[in-house]
């Protein structure tokens, strides 16, 4: 593989102020040498319908589909809702995962997640097994960025200020680069 690592970024919040979208920017503000990146929005994605998921898909999942299509990794900063993954994300890597051109397949994925709570979107991070697994895309599994008690770790500004997350999320990006780089070997 070429140096350096493309990754896009994904939020799997819509909410502005979210901790997630805050943790994605400041991973990106973090990113190891060798890594450039991007993020990829799914806000104007709509339903899956299988009806429309034909050779001319909707312009926004064109788009959507074509941001993942140029990464070599992916990245996912997600909250939990209900226990499980956010219904608007789960639509999109819905449309990201169909046909033989479908951009998630056997690529890389770090998982992250911020929520005000204690349990630091953890059961968000178990759903997404399922999914990494039928898609055959490989995790990096440590460290985990279980990021509990979000409002103190982030300023008025949404900077991510807590020293403890800063050195997690780094280690997470440098194990993402890693695993990408011996992916393609």
């Amino acid at each position: 593989m070429s140096a350096p690592v493309h990754l896009v970024g994904i939020s799997g919040s819509l909410r502005k102020g979210s901790y997630n979208t805050a943790l994605l920017k400041a991973a990106l503000e973090l990113l190891p040498e060798g890594v450039t990146a991007e993020i990829a929005d799914f806000s104007a994605v709509p339903v899956y319908n299988a009806d429309l998921d034909t050779g001319d898909r909707p312009e926004p999942v064109r788009a959507f589909r074509e941001t993942l299509a140029r990464a070599q990794a992916i990245l996912i900063v997600s909250p939990e809702y209900n226990y499980s993954i956010p219904g608007g994300l789960k639509n999109a890597i819905d449309w990201a995962s169909r046909g033989p051109d479908a951009p998630l397949l056997h690529k890389p994925v770090a998982l992250m997640g911020a929520t005000p709570g204690m349990w630091g979107t953890v059961r968000m991070q178990l759903a997404f097994k399922a999914v990494f697994q039928f898609l055959d895309m490989k995790q990096v599994v440590k460290p985990e960025v279980l990021v509990a008690q979000a409002s103190g770790k982030f300023d008025a500004e949404g900077r991510l200020i807590d020293d403890k997350t800063i050195d997690l999320v780094q280690r997470a990006l440098v194990a993402l680069r890693d695993l990408t780089l011996q992916l393609h070997k």
